[in-house]
């Protein structure tokens, strides 16, 4: 197999729930070749038509207590009282071969990852227009009660108090756009200079012919 000049970037997509966040991260993954999505760990329950293995590793309590002890996340975090957390070799071996890799996580999760792999880690918050939207958004998805609707909305600006931590925000009002300024930001950051050092560098002594 061939070495591939520079690693894979390992990118990071925070929303609070109602921005867009898995929308955005799917349509990204289908319109940008060598980006894999990161199927992350968790304890809560499917919801209708996930499947494991593809939405989530679904496991009990028991089972991510120990891979927690076992250091077997990158990063995991306690959300809306169940456990998530990103498989750590997994993401390492993708990055290895060149391959990027799509982390949708919370900004707890996002910290843990930067503190880890910051040379690695490109960070995305998604905002979503204004609190009407989000809160309309929520209630449009017809599957929580009032009272898990209030929850997520106070959790939505714990979460957003949190953007200033990212390389880029992106607003969602209009799907389309915010995905074009998504591939964009993919892009930019896969020309730039620091992560095609070497490769640049034989390149230009051929042109130079040095």
């Amino acid at each position: 197999m061939q070495t591939p000049s520079h690693a894979g970037i390992l990118w990071i997509i925070s929303a609070p729930s109602g921005a867009g966040k898995t929308t955005l991260s799917r349509a990204l993954i289908e319109q940008t070749p060598d980006l894999r999505h990161s199927v992350s760990y968790t304890t809560r329950p499917p919801r209708p038509g996930e499947r494991d293995g593809e939405h989530y590793h679904f496991v009990d309590t028991a089972t991510f207590e120990h891979m927690v002890e076992e250091g077997a996340f990158l990063e995991h975090a306690h959300v809306f009282g169940n456990h998530y957390g990103t498989g750590e070799d997994w993401v390492k071996r993708q990055l290895l071969i060149g391959t990027d890799v799509l982390l949708e996580i919370d900004w707890q999760g996002a910290r843990q990852v930067r503190e880890r792999l910051p040379k690695q880690t490109v960070s995305i918050f998604i905002l979503p227009p204004s609190a009407d939207v989000l809160e309309a958004r929520l209630r449009d998805r017809g599957q929580d009660s009032e009272e898990v609707i209030a929850l997520r909305t106070r959790e939505a600006q714990r979460e957003m108090m949190h953007y200033d931590e990212y390389d880029y925000v992106v607003v969602n009002d209009q799907l389309d756009v915010a995905l074009a300024q998504l591939r964009c930001i993919v892009n930019a950051e896969r020309l730039r200079l620091s992560r095609h050092t070497e490769e640049m560098r034989q390149r230009t002594r051929e042109l130079l012919r040095l």
